[in-house]
Parts: structure tokens; C-alpha cells; sequence
């Protein structure tokens, strides 16, 4: 029987420190994000991320991003970063943006579809950056749906899907965006964008244009 508790109205984040346990452990979690829901597992952890696929249904030639809570997690995980690269995220994270980088042999290939690349975000949400806090390693996380559903935004309806399937849910209302996060890729000193979320093409120009 999967636990829940609801954070909507009263935010104790001593509450979080068994699911983070859980998460670390290779547990899996759904929590929120200010972006949407989303449904995560320890990041480094191979096992737990196969299952995490299997829970969700996604195929394995699609990869799964990691959460982290500092830029020293980052660095954990990702190599070759430049200057623009991290200028990016000095100016968008902590929020809703996941910039693709070059992964370390750290990460399993199984959350990367067999590629060299990962993808990684910092969320602006405290219920997610303390869970990433807590859990100490960066979280496997895509949006809390089955794969080819509509992203969850709201806990009633992500419960119906995952009911049995997962170790915790942790309620905190609506999503606050709704929308999933907008995705960049740096080659050769230009930003690309593989999707657009909540932050648009001229928010990130206006980082970028004078670099």
C-alpha cells in the first residue's frame, strides 16, 4: 500500500524526508514540480530507473531527465560544459527549463537511451528541490502520466493511473504552470530548441544574443 500525504495547506518538509529515503533506495515517488507532477527515482540507480519505465509505460528509446537541486549535482553528472551552457542555467535554473548536456559515466545508460547526453533540470518548486536535497543524488523524472497520456497536473487523476504501482504520493494541489518544461540544447555555441515550454525563444535569446 502506497503512503500519501498532502502538503497543499501545510507545508512541514520534515514530511518529505521518508519519501527522499524511499526515492535514494530506489523507491518510486510522485511529487510535484511547478511545472507538472512528476514521477522519480534514484538517478543513478539502473534498476530503479528500469522500473520507473515499466511503471510508466515509456519505451526505452526514450530518455528520462534528472532533477537536481545545485549547480554541484550538475557537475556531478554532466561533463564539457561551456560557458554558454552555464550561463544558461545560472540565468533559468532554479525553473522551468532542462538543458541537454554531455552525461559522465556516472549515469546509467539505460535513463539516456543509450546516448551520450542527459538531460537536466533544476526545478523553482520547494517540494521538489527539497526532495533532491534530502535525497542527496540527482531524481529520474518524467511528467507522473503513462506514456502518451496528458502530463499530470493534479493528484486525483495521476492516483487512478498509479494507484498500487508506486511507493508514495505527495499532494500539493494543482500544478502551478501546467505545462511541462521548455527543453534547449547547446551545438556549437547556438541554442536549439527540441520544446517549448513556459520559458519562450526570446527569453532565451536575450540570455544568449550578447555572449
Amino acid at each position: 500500500m502506497e503512503k500519501y500525504i498532502n502538503l497543499e495547506n501545510k507545508l512541514d518538509y520534515e514530511e518529505l524526508k521518508i519519501p527522499a529515503k524511499i526515492i535514494k533506495e530506489g523507491g518510486i515517488v510522485i511529487f510535484p514540480t511547478e511545472t507538472v507532477y512528476g514521477i522519480g527515482t534514484n538517478g543513478l540507480n539502473k534498476e530503479a530507473i528500469k522500473k520507473l519505465y515499466e511503471v510508466k509505460q515509456r519505451p526505452l528509446n526514450k530518455p528520462i531527465s534528472l532533477l537536481v537541486s545545485n549547480i554541484e549535482m550538475v557537475n556531478q553528472v554532466a561533463k564539457n560544459i561551456s560557458k554558454l551552457e552555464y550561463k544558461i542555467m545560472q540565468n533559468f535554473f532554479p525553473g522551468p527549463l532542462t538543458i541537454i548536456l554531455e552525461k559522465k559515466d556516472i549515469v546509467p545508460d539505460i535513463l539516456t537511451a543509450n546516448t551520450n547526453t542527459v538531460g537536466i533540470r533544476m526545478p523553482s518548486g520547494e517540494i521538489a528541490r527539497k526532495l533532491i536535497e534530502y535525497a542527496g543524488i540527482p531524481i529520474a523524472t518524467p511528467s507522473a502520466n503513462i506514456s502518451g497520456k496528458p502530463s499530470g497536473t493534479n493528484i486525483k487523476d495521476i492516483q487512478k493511473d498509479f494507484e498500487g504501482k508506486v511507493d508514495y504520493f505527495i499532494d500539493n494541489g494543482e500544478s502551478k504552470l501546467g505545462i511541462p518544461s521548455t527543453i534547449v540544447r547547446v551545438i556549437n555555441n547556438e541554442v536549439h530548441i527540441l520544446r517549448q515550454g513556459s520559458i519562450s525563444k526570446e527569453e532565451i535569446n536575450n540570455i544568449v544574443k550578447n555572449f
